[in-house]
């Protein structure tokens, strides 16, 4: 879908501008998205694996949810219509816990020159696997990942099939803010 998107400016500030999103990565405007990593109390990591129709990094196993922040919609609210669109899972914005906005900034060989914010968002979710619904477009499959299992996808980042490997501060900052999150639930 061809959706309009808000253009920020390099600092992330907004210039009052919405593009197609088709123009902002060909042109490589600034932009925002969300980002959502669910975990459960026990320590599971969500991770979903990008359709194989996609155009950036088909088949890769990442982040729970992402997506673009349509024109004049919040980080908060975009990530709750990614949530139910992606996985069908209902979220507040009471559960979300963010983590910080990341910069992403890449080209690509197929000419898409993506200059993204991750506002990036941690939640709690007490859903078995079978109990998610993924957008057949979006969302190849999915899989939970314990905490160990994570670090040692990160050990072997760009040769796994996991995670973009130019990312990996990224990552650590993820995994850090849910073991966080996760020793300072109750059990």
């Amino acid at each position: 879908m061809d959706e309009l998107i808000d253009v920020v400016d390099r600092s992330g500030n907004p210039t009052g501008k919405a593009v197609l999103k088709s123009e902002i990565h060909k042109k490589g405007y600034y932009h925002n998205t969300a980002h959502l990593w669910l975990f459960t109390s026990e320590g599971q990591i969500l991770l979903q694996q990008r359709a194989a129709t996609k155009t950036i990094c088909p088949l890769l196993w990442d982040v729970s949810v992402a997506g673009h922040i349509d024109a004049g919609e919040t980080p908060e609210k975009g990530i709750i219509r990614e949530t139910k669109e992606e996985i069908g899972l209902d979220i507040s914005e009471e559960h979300l816990n963010k983590i910080g906005v990341f910069e992403c900034f890449q080209s690509y060989e197929n000419g898409i020159i993506d200059n993204e914010f991750h506002h990036t968002y941690i939640a709690e979710t007490h859903k078995h696997i079978n109990e998610l619904i993924p957008q057949k477009d979006e969302v190849e499959a999915l899989k939970y990942v314990s905490l160990q299992e994570f670090e040692l996808l990160l050990e072997h980042i760009g040769t796994n099939n996991h995670f973009v490997a130019t990312n990996v501060h990224y990552y650590n900052m993820v995994l850090n803010a849910i073991a966080e999150r996760i020793n300072q639930s109750p059990h």
